[in-house]
């Protein structure tokens, strides 16, 4: 599915496949993470089984004010442990499949929100 983007300061989320997220028009093939406040880089994460708390500590750096967790295929939440940095900063979690999180990303994003999609691919 190909997205007409909304004009933003950060990054867009172009398009979307089985396997790939398209940023800015440049696909990717491997976890990322796209930050409304302008980052777009990999996430050290290829299957939901690796995920660790060390990868949502990642996420809590960023100090956004929502995540937006693509947990790949399929709807699969993390552990509560996982996400207790989050939660300690008083940062919001939405837990969806990766597709749901890149249409929900771009509206956020769009709206000026200071959001961070955390995408499994």
């Amino acid at each position: 599915m190909k997205f007409i983007p909304d004009a933003t300061q950060g990054p867009s989320i172009t398009g979307y496949g089985p396997d790939w997220v398209e940023v800015n028009g440049e696909k990717h093939h491997s976890s990322i993470i796209v930050s409304s406040q302008g980052i777009c880089r990999p996430w050290v994460c290829t299957r939901f089984e690796d995920l660790t708390d060390a990868h949502f500590q990642e996420l809590a750096a960023l100090a956004p004010e929502l995540v937006l967790f693509g947990s790949g295929d399929k709807i699969r939440f993390p552990h509560p442990q996982w996400v207790s940095p989050l939660y300690s900063a008083r940062i919001g979690v939405e837990t969806m499949d990766t597709q749901a999180a890149c249409r929900t990303y771009n509206f956020l994003s769009g709206e000026g929100r200071k959001v961070v999609a955390a995408l499994l691919i």
